[in-house]
């Protein structure tokens, strides 16, 4: 029964359950639990740290390699679908395709980026080849970034928080198998599993996460056409002539604007002029009519 309440009071004092009073408690019962342990296994222990060497892990980085090239815009879709397709001759355990996307493609000017996933052992080597085909379809590179984040600590962190609830809950189902103790105390032990089989499926998910990103590289590659735009006194002038046709296309677009209204409301100006002058002439015949009888009956 002692060992179902000290087992229980170490779960939730492992799994951080809310309130001070129940921390305080918490401490109790981890604190009853060491002195509660066998001197034996505290002295193997104790000898066990004291022969083993230091583990010492390399550094576990995750790295981003990301690479622009300009080029012209028809060529941009054909260069991009080569470096899919040599990504996807590599295989699924050396490269995937993460996005792919092309826009502006009708125009002189179109863009396009391309996202995947490469073996960190083979990354740096996908990208000089993803340059030396660019540089066969006539485009440049024109931007190249290695960068790194060190997941090393976090790692190390989420497997000890791993290994200490994968003890916990066997110890806790050992405690269930032997069915010792008050039912209180066995449903809050079968609780206590149930929250850290959560937590070690929560830190199995966040460590394969991480590991895959050491595992593999992102790497992101963006396409444009275009050269950039450089000073002196061309540079106006030929900003002034690639903007004519938007110029010429704003005017068409109000002359077609101003037709839309002007059409309907010319149409019944005419419409109202043409009832008036009908009008006119009616009450005109009306009149020389009247004019013609009063006439004759004078005669």
């Amino acid at each position: 029964m002692r060992q179902v309440a000290l087992m229980t009071g170490m779960a939730l004092a492992l799994a951080g359950c809310g309130a001070a009073d129940d921390g305080a408690q918490s401490e109790t019962m981890a604190a009853s639990i060491d002195a509660a342990a066998p001197t034996a296994d505290r002295a193997e222990s104790a000898a066990d740290a004291g022969t083993s060497p230091i583990a010492v892990s390399l550094p576990q980085i995750a790295y981003v390699y990301d690479y622009g090239f300009r080029l012209a815009s028809d060529a941009i879709a054909p260069l991009q679908m080569r470096h899919a397709d040599l990504c996807e001759a590599q295989g699924p355990s050396i490269c995937r395709i993460i996005d792919m996307r092309q826009h502006g493609m009708e125009g002189d000017y179109a863009g396009g980026s391309l996202t995947l996933s490469v073996a960190a052992s083979r990354a740096r080597a996908f990208g000089t080849q993803l340059s030396q085909m660019a540089e066969g379809s006539g485009g440049e590179q024109i931007s190249s970034t290695i960068s790194g984040e060190d997941l090393s600590k976090r790692i190390v962190d989420t497997e000890a928080r791993l290994r200490a609830r994968t003890v916990l809950r066997d110890r806790l189902l050992e405690v269930l198998q032997t069915r010792r103790g008050t039912v209180r105390e066995l449903v809050e032990a079968e609780r206590s599993v149930a929250q850290v089989n959560e937590e070690i499926d929560q830190a199995q998910s966040w460590l394969a996460e991480m590991k895959g990103h050491v595992a593999f590289s992102r790497v992101s590659i963006t396409y444009s056409s275009g050269a950039p735009v450089s000073g002196g006194f061309t540079a106006p002038v030929r900003a002034a002539l690639a903007s004519i046709s938007g110029i010429l296309g704003v005017i068409v677009a109000g002359l077609i604007t101003l037709a839309t209204i002007a059409l309907p409301l010319g149409l019944i100006g005419w419409l109202g002029w043409l009832t008036v002058r009908l009008l006119m002439r009616w009450r005109a015949a009306s009149s020389a009519a009247k004019s013609h009888s009063s006439s004759v009956i004078s005669d």
